[in-house]
């Protein structure tokens, strides 16, 4: 029977509206990152002054869920979970990790870090990790428990580094280091507490102005712990302290199912950061990879960051309208989870940042994509082998770590 024409107008709109908001399914569990359309997104954390650090989180501002309309429609959160990641970067996650401590440094507070960590790993089947079990331990910069004050991008930034953690390593313990404040003398006293506090790894989705070690070295020279630095979202150029001589940088990728052997495949993220340092020497094992720096190249891996493929996070802190289930991506996403990586593989106090250049087999490499237009190449555009943006590749498995 043919509809009037209100109605089909009606029908019609309908279903555009449900094509415009259709999620790819992952190949191992309906969770999904968001279409590849472009979604609208924004920065969490404003701009950094001098001395100071920004956080690298964004957040669509289209597709949000609250816990209860996620609960009453027996649902998948939007965005890319736990078994995704694990999928696509062939991880052992129900395996290993076990007596491993992944930190997390940020600046200000999340008063409700805790309980919305919950939620997040209850909604995935992930074990508990509470103050209780002794798996959850959140701290000043000091080791104490009088916090700073709340800041709602920075606890969105911290929700969604404790998630991902959560999703990769969910058998790590995890101590979250609250900075006083974003300048880099409070953000490297948490950073130095925590390893006080016996982290072997420590993530950090943050940076400012490319600047030399030799004045903020001092807190990512950690032998024996792995660091792991989130590269900007703001294309090609470099931030500090991925531009550090001592840490991890983690650069950017797109990534979306696909019908291959691995069932996944990946591009350059356009905003993942990417350049050689005015200031920091090269690591050595960078000396076998024609990056066109005569100095420190960044990046050296990297993991999905596009918020267009984003991630799942929880977080109820209600900043600037946006609260519940929330589609995160930024190299914010990229860091904590090359850090639950590094936490998987059980070998920060053996090895440093080096190892993956030795290791680059154990890595997908990135061919295609760019996050800019520069010279040479190699440092904003992907090819064979090491670029920019992308470093030596995304995890396969834990070999390169």
């Amino acid at each position: 029977m043919r509809l009037p024409p209100v109605r089909t107008l009606m029908v019609t709109m309908i279903l555009a509206a449900a094509s415009s908001l259709s999620l790819p399914a992952s190949a191992a569990t309906p969770s999904a990152a968001p279409a590849a359309k472009s979604h609208p997104f924004r920065h969490v954390c404003g701009s950094a002054a001098h001395g100071t650090a920004s956080c690298h989180a964004l957040v669509l501002t289209d597709v949000t869920q609250s816990a209860a309309q996620v609960k009453a429609a027996a649902a998948t959160p939007s965005g890319f979970g736990p078994t995704d990641l694990q999928s696509a970067y062939k991880l052992p996650s129900s395996t290993a990790g076990s007596g491993q401590t992944v930190a997390i440094v940020d600046a200000y507070d999340d008063p409700t870090a805790e309980s919305d960590l919950t939620v997040y790993r209850s909604q995935y089947g992930l074990p508990a990790c509470t103050t209780a079990n002794g798996c959850f331990r959140k701290v000043n910069q000091t080791g104490g428990t009088k916090y700073p004050r709340t800041n709602g991008g920075w606890a969105q930034e911290i929700s969604l580094d404790l998630d991902m953690v959560s999703a990769v390593c969910p058998n790590c313990k995890i101590l979250l280091v609250e900075a006083t404040s974003a300048s880099f003398a409070n953000l490297g006293a948490a950073e130095n507490e925590a390893v006080a506090l016996g982290a072997k790894v420590i993530s950090n989705s943050y940076g400012g102005s490319d600047t030399s070690d030799a004045t903020y070295g001092s807190y990512y020279n950690h032998p024996g712990v792995a660091i792991t630095v989130s590269s900007g979202d703001s294309g090609y150029g470099v931030q500090y302290p991925a531009s550090s001589h001592y840490v991890t940088a983690v650069g950017g990728t797109s990534l979306k199912t696909a019908g291959t052997t691995r069932g996944w495949t990946e591009t350059v993220w356009s905003g993942a950061g990417s350049g050689c340092s005015s200031y920091n020497t090269a690591l050595s094992g960078q000396s076998g990879f024609n990056t066109g720096c005569s100095r420190r190249a960044v990046a050296d891996v990297s993991a999905v960051a596009d918020p267009n493929t984003g991630v799942a996070v929880y977080d109820s802190t209600s900043y600037q309208g946006l609260s519940g289930w929330l589609v995160f991506g930024g190299t914010s996403v990229a860091a904590p989870v090359i850090a639950g990586v590094y936490g998987l593989a059980g070998n920060a106090a053996s090895i440093d940042n080096n190892y993956p250049y030795a290791h680059s087999g154990s890595l997908f490499d990135v061919m295609s994509g760019s996050n800019g237009s520069c010279s040479p190449s190699q440092l904003c555009t992907a090819g064979t082998g090491w670029d920019g943006p992308t470093g030596l590749g995304t995890p396969n498995g834990t070999g390169a770590f």
